[in-house]
């Protein structure tokens, strides 16, 4: 999990605004969240700040997914801490999933914290700061917001139905109970924002990040996130593609959708009296068609949701990236039925071959866990197999976290450590090879390019990302050729944020080298 520091530093609405800072750990999901609470205080009057040592008011919006990311949200507040107590930080805001899971034990342990803001409460940001809401028409945000009503014959008229009945089963089973926490609310979050929500944008210009849903129905074992964000809702149709006609208004030409479960799009939404069908798919339908947009991909699909016509939507359009992250955490049926997934090995395979076989040059991104409880040799070397056959091109494999909570943390045969990090590693390395026979094959291709920089790994290169490249979490194309200006000369520098057309010139393990033809 990566710490970021987020911000827009805007002029103050009066002599008397106070100046806010943010620190964004976790996922993009929380990052959006980070970017929704800067929008409403910049509204209400504040002012953002990059500078911990510069802000009155701090906010920390925490993760807790797994230990590491719990004890990374620990770790920075209390550095945070040391801003209020040796600073001029006069108070600590704490938001987020930590919040969720341990409201009272933080305020109980950490004194200094003045207030707390829960996934499902992001407008209590405000009265946390001690700011009033402020209407819309005096709003500081440099946005400039559509109504949903502006779309509405240009998508379907979705409204929310509230629940899938999927999740009314669960909450039924008990999957969303609270029981067992420390000091979480008793109601579950339901807030989601909406395109006329102010939000302050903190990833690079030319790309965003838009959440089409919250929460999540699914019954897997080794995941809190329900208890965290709530049952599964979907953002209405209309606010979404508002959303994204604005952003690409304002220059954004890369859009992300993202979501517990982007694949569950639109089940809790009724069109016309019937529950929406493959409603992600008629959202990247309507996405593709916004002038302008340059790439649209979608993160986190759901392996039984991925239908015939979410990927004849994908093939058919030139902006929507040939990408498909879809997470299957193992290949052994009897560890996925342990993990409460279904599937197996077999099925997925099916799933990737048809894949492929209806969008061409397609790139195929998931994750595993390895060491869930029960796991043996014969489940894991079930997994070295399947890897060796999908041939995944990029592949992350995270070690089993016991949390709290979780219907697994109560199994059985619990794998050691030892031997979790050892088959981590050993996957991985495996991965490795496979990796790079995958892009082995770019070399010699011709891909549009958008540059980011100077490369992290030397000031000698730059780097950047192709449409099959997500933000952050793939490999990169490292730049060593900036080829040459119309007059034939040597181009001296690229913009960040900038498109340009490339030729992949080598491959490595994750990385490939590529120069700039135009």
């Amino acid at each position: 999990m990566s710490k970021e520091s987020t911000s827009a530093t805007l002029e103050p609405a009066s002599s008397t605004a106070p100046t806010v800072g943010f620190i964004s750990l976790g996922c993009p999901k929380n990052l959006v969240d980070s970017e929704v609470m800067m929008g409403l205080l910049d509204r209400a009057g504040a002012r953002l700040t990059n500078n911990p040592e510069d802000a009155e008011i701090l906010v920390v919006n925490t993760c807790s997914f797994i230990d590491s990311a719990k004890q990374e949200s620990v770790n920075t507040i209390l550095e945070m801490v040391q801003h209020k107590t040796s600073g001029s930080t006069k108070r600590l805001i704490v938001a987020g999933c930590l919040v969720e899971r341990y409201r009272d034990e933080i305020q109980k342990n950490i004194p200094e914290v003045d207030a707390v803001v829960g996934t499902g409460e992001l407008e209590a940001i405000l009265a946390a700061a001690g700011l009033n809401m402020a209407p819309p028409a005096i709003s500081n945000s440099p946005f400039n917001i559509l109504t949903a009503s502006d779309l509405v014959e240009r998508a379907p008229s979705a409204v929310n139905k509230h629940s899938r009945p999927e999740g009314d089963l669960r909450e039924e089973q008990g999957r969303f109970s609270r029981d067992h926490w420390d000091g979480a609310i008793a109601s579950l979050p339901n807030y989601l924002y909406s395109d006329e929500t102010p939000r302050i944008l903190t990833t690079p210009k030319s790309s965003a990040y838009i959440k089409i849903a919250e929460g999540c129905d699914h019954p897997c074992g080794f995941c809190i996130i329900p208890q965290l964000r709530g049952k599964f809702r979907s953002r209405r149709f209309e606010s979404v593609v508002a959303e994204a006609q604005n952003l690409v208004r304002q220059g954004v030409r890369e859009i992300t959708l993202i979501g517990q479960d982007t694949t569950c799009y639109g089940e809790d939404l009724m069109v016309n009296g019937e529950p929406m069908k493959d409603g992600l798919a008629q959202l990247l339908e309507a996405l593709a068609g916004i002038e302008g947009l340059k790439w649209l991909r979608f993160l986190y699909a759901y392996p039984n949701k991925v239908t015939t016509k979410l990927l004849e939507t994908i093939a058919r359009h030139d902006n929507i990236a040939k990408y498909l992250d879809v997470p299957l955490q193992h290949s052994s049926p009897s560890v996925l039925k342990r993990m409460k997934r279904g599937g197996g090995g077999d099925i997925f395979l099916r799933m990737i071959e048809k894949a492929r076989s209806i969008v061409p040059d397609l790139v195929v991104r998931t994750t595993f866990i390895v060491g869930f409880p029960g796991e043996t040799d014969e489940d894991f070397q079930h997994l070295e197999n399947f890897v060796r056959e999908a041939k995944i091109d990029w592949l992350g494999a995270f070690p089993y976290s016991d949390e709290e909570g979780s219907p697994a943390f109560d199994l059985d045969a619990k794998v050691p450590k030892r031997t979790i990090e050892s088959r981590r590693k050993k996957l991985m390395k495996l991965q490795q090879k496979i990796s790079a026979e995958r892009q082995s094959h770019w070399i010699g291709r011709e891909m549009d390019l958008l540059v980011e920089g100077v490369s992290e790994e030397s000031d000698l290169l730059w780097q950047g990302r192709t449409m099959l490249h997500a933000p952050e979490i793939d490999g990169k194309v490292l730049i060593n050729d900036f080829g040459t200006e119309a007059d034939c000369t040597p181009r001296e520098t690229l913009v960040p944020g900038t498109f340009y057309r490339c030729e992949i010139t080598e491959s490595h393990h994750y990385d490939v080298v590529a120069r700039i033809i135009e």
